[in-house]
């Protein structure tokens, strides 16, 4: 293929003109298509629906401890939940507090306590003139908004094929004690599907940060998220590497089953050392009596252990697959060697990253809108939703079907083609 920009005006002039016909037929047929967010299919929430038939009247409902659980009690999990989400997260039960539904809650509590309360002692963050966050992007948008919605100044890191740049983050978190933490998924990153180096991880583990108060958010969002059973992507276990180099308190690890069994109805857990676990309880005890266990007990019987689990995250895999697969080949078929776009082929996780030619992502978006398709909005994986280069986009194909992921590829391939063409022609 020829790249776009070696073509001459007239070239570029009779293209649009071809592109713009296929674009006005996909248009006409009034198309209704969603790749906004990594929801997980019909057919992939079918895959638990036996988890709905572990607990009945009848059940025996007595946790391991002897708790029923049914009534009030056990603050931080029962022991069989506890355990299934600790080998789940790679670290050992005692480090582990489960929560409700959502990491994303337990994320906006951690942030919400700190400002009010304070980390181990510390000022609350509230109290303090200012407070920054570093944010790796391109980035989740949640997590952005979080620390946007405390008034936290959000401070750029731009990713690298191997994670953050850390020579940014040491010297911004070793110098400034206004950086109170980082957000951070380290595998299959939302969205490039990138997963921190060995080396990366280390460097994490190493910060001697400013700040005594200073957290690293890593949200394992997608640890066992594999799309391949032959191309998977490790990841050191970052509680244990802070321990073994003196800061066993400098994290915060989060995870979830919500992309598992249920979106809105798994059951959400933070891992951190006995110190940070101990403050944490202190906010418990006033906020709530107890999760609810029920839905502990439902997961830990119904997946058995952390083997049941990967088991059933293959058949995950299964349906996912060929929906990347579609959307990468559609990619690599059709603006391969163009030089309008770049993207990365993720081994696991829900989204791909696709970077346009700069100042051309909010047009491909407003475009693919037109011939109704709705996508994340362009922006969104920065802080305030600013990307200062105007080209990262995330692609979501989990919700779509086969079908019409395939439609939705040919438009998303058609937006880019025809905005580069009018971004190039302002040259020509």
């Amino acid at each position: 293929m020829v790249a776009y920009e070696e073509l001459s005006k007239e070239e570029l002039l009779q293209l649009k003109s071809d592109l713009e016909a296929q674009f006005e037929d996909v248009k006409a047929q009034n198309l209704h298509l969603d790749m906004s967010r990594g929801k997980p299919s019909t057919e992939q929430l079918n895959l638990s629906m036996d988890m709905m038939d572990v607990l009945r009247s009848d059940s025996d409902l007595v946790c391991e401890e002897g708790v029923d659980c049914r009534n009030y009690g056990v603050l931080d999990g029962i022991a069989e939940a506890k355990q299934l989400l600790a080998d789940m997260m790679e670290v050992p039960k005692d480090n582990i507090v489960i929560f409700g539904n959502s990491s994303l809650n337990i994320m906006y509590d951690t942030i919400a306590r700190s400002m009010t309360h304070g980390v181990m002692g510390s000022t609350p963050w509230a109290k303090l003139d200012k407070v920054k966050f570093l944010c790796p992007v391109p980035g989740y948008d949640r997590h952005f908004a979080i620390t946007e919605y405390f008034g936290i100044e959000m401070i750029n890191v731009p990713m690298t094929p191997t994670g953050p740049d850390m020579d940014m983050v040491e010297e911004l978190v070793s110098t400034d004690p206004a950086i109170k933490g980082i957000w951070c998924v380290p595998k299959y990153s939302n969205p490039q599907g990138i997963t921190y180096s060995d080396e990366t991880v280390h460097r994490f583990a190493k910060l001697n940060p400013a700040a005594k108060d200073f957290r690293i958010f890593w949200d394992n969002a997608y640890g066992i998220h594999h799309l391949y059973e032959d191309k998977q992507d490790y990841l050191i276990e970052i509680l244990m590497e802070c321990k073994k180099e003196g800061h066993p308190d400098m994290v915060y690890k989060f995870s979830s089953t919500s992309k598992i069994s249920f979106p809105g109805s798994g059951i959400a857990a933070i891992a951190a050392s006995d110190a940070n676990l101990a403050d944490i309880r202190k906010q418990m005890r006033i906020q709530t009596i107890g999760h609810d266990k029920l839905n502990q007990l439902r997961h830990a019987r119904y997946f058995g252990n952390i083997h049941g689990m990967v088991q059933h995250m293959k058949k995950h895999a299964d349906i996912l697959r060929p929906k990347f697969d579609i959307v990468l080949n559609t990619l690599d078929k059709e603006l391969g060697g163009l030089g309008i776009g770049s993207w990365l082929a993720p081994r696991g996780g829900y989204f791909i990253s696709f970077d346009s030619m700069d100042g051309c992502a909010k047009a491909i978006v407003a475009k693919a809108k037109d011939a109704g398709l709705v996508m994340t909005g362009a922006g969104a994986t920065f802080p305030y939703g600013k990307d200062p280069k105007d080209s990262n986009i995330r692609i979501a194909p989990s919700y779509p079907t086969v079908k019409e992921l395939k439609l939705a590829a040919k438009i998303f391939v058609l937006s880019v083609k025809l905005v580069s063409i009018d971004k190039l022609l302002q040259t020509k």
